[in-house]
């Protein structure tokens, strides 16, 4: 296995060297996302793999599939390329590029359990660190930038250790009350941050409201049967205009930009989706999805709202955001620097 794999970006990101190697400073670009995000902290493709060999050590691989099952339309899908021994197939009916599905089967079942050690977390942590000072900064205040409801709460799905909080904290102090992270399988306490908005729950169980929030490089690490539940959890927490922005490489970037990006057991992506992909699992419980013209890795997620904006295309509403959102933005301490920040983002890729 290449090591020298988890200094490659992900989609959004830049990798960069300094937070790697541990400086707290916020940095000016951000790296890899860890594969702490989220619900990555579920069972992933090489946790599934793991647990193969422990059952069935000699048994021998068996052959990719030609072609197999969409696990969002059932429609048959032909073999796209294999990786590590693990195919992936590309469904044209859906747009969406997924893993066998009877490894997909196993995550979901949970057969495996693995240490995440000293030297796993240091690795990891370095990353959700330049993610959260970094790009997800930018992710955050584009979402505020799009959404046409004021914004009470914001949540970042699958935190990870949750820095994106403190990054926050550094950045917009006097909004800082308004933001929350939420992880179902966080990391140890001393790997994690002590701001009290960290949730350590299923967002299924969180009893609050939220009009915004992202969620970054976690999708691709889920089986459709997860993303579903995920759609169904921010549907129950969400309200009328509730707006969520998802970074994660769609198709597009897959075939484009980064086939590498199909990693099954370095970094766990056995799911690669597209706006038509997302559709299939946001659309039954009541959101609507939206491209972002120019990002190959990104899309939006938005609840049906009251306000006239709701009709305009992601790039022109940048110019006419809700009040509040503004002011969330503008900061007594970093001025229009959010602001600033979550503008070019949103037009630099248009």
């Amino acid at each position: 296995m290449n090591q020298d794999r988890q200094d490659v970006p992900e989609p959004g990101h830049t990798f960069n060297p300094s937070a790697a190697a541990g400086e707290l400073s916020p940095p000016d670009s951000n790296g890899e996302a860890a594969d702490i995000a989220g619900t990555e902290g579920v069972p992933s493709a090489h946790q599934a793999s793991q647990a193969d060999d422990y059952l069935d050590e000699d048994r021998e691989p068996d052959p990719p599939l030609i072609q197999a099952p969409c696990p969002l339309c059932q429609e048959a899908a032909p073999l796209y390329t294999t990786i590590d021994a693990v195919a992936y197939h590309a469904c044209a009916t859906c747009d969406f590029i997924f893993a066998d599905p009877v490894l997909l089967g196993r995550i979901d079942q949970g057969l495996a359990a693995r240490e995440y050690d000293a030297q796993y977390w240091a690795a990891e942590l370095a990353s959700a660190r330049q993610r959260s000072y970094g790009s997800s900064m930018a992710r955050l205040a584009e979402a505020l930038l799009y959404c046409t409801v004021p914004v009470e709460r914001f949540i970042d799905i699958g935190t990870g250790p949750g820095y994106l909080l403190d990054a926050v904290s550094h950045y917009l102090p006097h909004s800082a009350r308004r933001f929350y992270g939420v992880e179902k399988y966080p990391p140890a306490h001393q790997y994690r941050t002590g701001n009290a908005n960290y949730l350590c729950a299923d967002l299924a169980d969180v009893q609050m409201n939220f009009q915004c929030g992202i969620c970054v490089e976690v999708l691709e690490h889920l089986t459709p049967a997860m993303a579903r539940g995920v759609a169904a959890a921010m549907a129950n927490v969400s309200g009328p205009g509730s707006l969520f922005l998802f970074n994660t490489g769609l198709t597009d970037y897959v075939r484009n930009e980064d086939p590498g990006y199909l990693d099954p057991y370095f970094r766990g992506h056995v799911t690669c989706w597209s706006v038509t992909a997302a559709r299939r699992v946001f659309e039954p419980v009541g959101f609507q999805v939206h491209p972002l013209p120019g990002k190959s890795w990104a899309f939006i997620v938005e609840m049906p709202g009251p306000s006239a904006r709701t009709a305009l295309p992601m790039g022109d509403r940048i110019w006419t955001p809700e009040p509040q959102n503004l002011d969330i933005l503008v900061s007594p301490e970093t001025g229009e620097l959010m602001h600033i920040l979550g503008r070019e983002s949103a037009r630099a890729y248009s």
